[in-house]
């Protein structure tokens, strides 16, 4: 049920955000922007996305993940409704803005409900679940939105539509989460079990682990950190982007549907075929950390799938190319995510998940620029080649950074 959650409002934080990208067409033609004016629009997004992480981290350490969720989905649905008075590019930019500062404290606040309630060895599943989600979110997303532009005549009611959906997600979570400790639904057998299973990863004294400085002083930390920072990116782009990358390769909007959702269902199966293979590996004996860089390492070299992509132009190898690069997007992303459960105490979860979630941010701001600019200037293809080949670099830092065991852990 507390999976089931989490991932029902990674879905409905990405339809929310999803909105504008697909809308992206038709609002550049209405406005006549630029790439480069869209890639604002995005920025002003990131921009939130990036600060944000790190102080919801913080906030979701101090007010509990419950609190912590109810006020986010909150803060963002409202946005996305407010999104509907945008009159212009200045507009947008300020709600996209106040829709990435509510957003931002899903996956920290996602990956803490993950740490408190299930052991390590099923903690891969669990977080393939909930980040499951933003597959299927961005898979939903362009049917759904072209469907609502199409039937209201105006894309003001989109925005009001999928605004809605966060509103009655809170009203189901305010009754069903409570933290193991005190769930009213739980048996004495379960609750024992979940307790039991959530064993402490970190090495911190009580106080330090109150700083950020001390974990920034991990190389560990930093590994996480710049490991998203490397590859979030390359999701970004498939998400803010590929609607206009296909229009750009000459395929009309509403008849690229048909394989526009292939990817993102590619990421779904990614999720948890990454989370599945750590945890099958660990269940053999293998050593948490290093079952996880295992899926890293063999999920960066697909990544880099993308090379031929950047020079092709039919449709059906374009689309199952990128299926393989969110594919194997998906399952390092889900390793990423899982790292913090599993190499810090659960007070640090959410602040460690946030500073990467930050990392990210400040990473796909400088990219989305990139892109806009590479797009208006010359094309997609360095963008490609690009988006294939940086992953390496960030899975070598993964495996430089994060040690495979930790002292005084049997299984980190």
């Amino acid at each position: 049920m507390i999976g089931g959650l989490l991932f029902a409002s990674t879905v409905i934080n990405y339809i929310d955000r999803q909105t504008l990208s697909v809308l992206a067409p038709f609002l550049k033609s209405e406005y006549h922007w630029t790439n480069s004016d869209f890639a604002l629009l995005i920025i002003s997004f990131r921009v939130a996305y990036a600060v944000m992480p790190t102080v919801a981290g913080r906030l979701l350490d101090r007010l509990g993940t419950r609190r912590g969720l109810l006020i986010s989905v909150t803060w963002y649905s409202i946005a996305a409704m407010m999104t509907a008075a945008a009159q212009g590019l200045r507009s947008f930019m300020v709600f996209r803005f106040l829709l990435g500062t509510g957003e931002a404290a899903n996956w920290p606040g996602a990956t803490k409900a993950v740490a408190e309630w299930f052991p390590k060895t099923e903690r891969g599943w669990a977080v393939a679940l909930f980040d499951s989600g933003s597959a299927i979110g961005a898979a939903v997303a362009p049917a759904l939105v072209v469907g609502l532009y199409h039937a209201f005549g105006s894309w003001r009611p989109v925005f009001v539509v999928t605004g809605l959906l966060g509103f009655s997600w809170t009203l189901v979570w305010r009754r069903f989460y409570h933290p193991p400790e005190t769930h009213p639904r739980l048996g004495a057998d379960e609750r024992n079990y979940i307790l039991s299973g959530r064993a402490d990863g970190g090495t911190i004294d009580s106080e330090s682990s109150q700083r950020w400085l001390a974990l920034l002083g991990m190389r560990k930390t930093w590994g996480i950190i710049l490991g998203r920072a490397l590859t979030d990116p390359v999701w970004y782009f498939v998400t803010d982007w590929f609607a206009i990358y296909l229009v750009s390769k000459g395929f009309r909007l509403e008849n690229a549907l048909v394989g526009f959702w292939v990817p993102f269902l590619a990421a779904d199966l990614g999720n948890f075929s990454g989370g599945g293979f750590s945890s099958y590996l660990i269940r053999r004996g293998w050593p948490v950390v290093r079952a996880r860089k295992f899926v890293v390492v063999v999920c960066g070299a697909g990544m880099a799938c993308l090379v031929p992509a950047a020079f092709l132009n039919n449709f059906a190898l374009l689309i199952a190319l990128f299926a393989i690069s969110t594919f194997s997007y998906a399952a390092w992303s889900t390793m990423a995510l899982t790292l913090p459960s599993d190499l810090y105490p659960s007070r640090q979860v959410a602040t460690v998940s946030g500073m990467s979630a930050t990392g990210a941010g400040f990473g796909t701001i400088l990219s989305t620029y990139l892109i806009g600019w590479a797009a208006d200037h010359y094309s997609f293809q360095p963008v490609l080649l690009a988006a294939s080949t940086v992953p390496l670099a960030a899975t070598l830092l993964v495996c430089l950074l994060v040690p495979s065991r930790t002292p005084g852990q049997e299984q980190t």
